[in-house]
């Protein structure tokens, strides 16, 4: 069952569209379609809301605090409403993840991801969930903090896109703690593959007058 759900991100314009605000997006969308509104909590150093679902309470939260000192925020909140950090997820972006992949997993260690570190040090344990929602690995690991606080392509953003709606689908599994219902949905639901292209015919194309280039030139085929 899960009580709090944090997205990871950091606040203001300048890194709204940014592969490292890939948490902030998730929540964003899972408080509009629980129709939440996020309002900041100075108390809890992040933008809150509560939601309830099948008479659950549920706390969404986004640390306004920099990606950095994210469990300043988690924590807070978690400590005042009594949440066992098991009753925690965590969504944030994934280098190890392709954009378009989501996956579910509990426990583990923050593979240098500097709000897991922060959330580990402030919660006292690991022991909670993370949506890891990939953004793509820049290929050299000297680029990967230039490469988070990017923009994605346009092919990237809308791939994550699809990858966030697809995994929102599982929102009330992870709500009620379906976990094993909410793992098989997220993690059988894979971007569409392109349609491979249609093969030709040799009857076909004989019947549209031959290949191209034949009996006609290069120029008079653009004319």
């Amino acid at each position: 069952m899960i009580k709090l759900i944090a997205g990871l991100g950091n606040p203001g314009p300048d890194y709204e569209h940014t592969r490292h605000n890939a948490g902030f997006w998730w929540v964003e969308e899972a408080a509009r379609l629980l129709k939440v509104s996020l309002q900041m909590e100075r108390g809890h150093f992040g933008l809150v809301a509560r939601a309830s679902v099948a008479g659950q309470s549920v706390w969404l939260v986004e640390p306004q605090t920099f990606m950095n000192l994210s469990g300043k925020s988690v924590a807070s909140v978690a400590r005042f409403f009594k949440i066992a950090p098991e009753e925690v997820l965590v969504v944030h972006d994934e280098l190890d993840l392709p954009p378009g992949e989501v996956k579910l997993k509990k426990g583990g260690g923050h593979a240098g991801h500097n709000g897991l570190r922060d959330i580990h040090a402030q919660l006292g344990s690991s022991d909670y969930w993370r949506l890891r929602v990939g953004i793509g690995h820049p290929g050299n690991k000297n680029e990967v903090a230039n490469w988070v606080l990017k923009k994605p392509s346009p092919d990237d953003r809308i791939a994550i896109a699809q990858a966030l709606d697809r995994s929102l689908k599982a929102l009330p599994n992870l709500i009620t703690g379906e976990m094993d219902k909410a793992t098989a949905l997220i993690h059988t639901s894979k971007p569409p593959r392109p349609k491979p292209p249609r093969p030709v015919k040799l009857d076909q194309v004989a019947a549209e007058g031959g290949a191209p280039g034949e009996g006609t030139s290069p120029a008079a085929d653009k004319g």
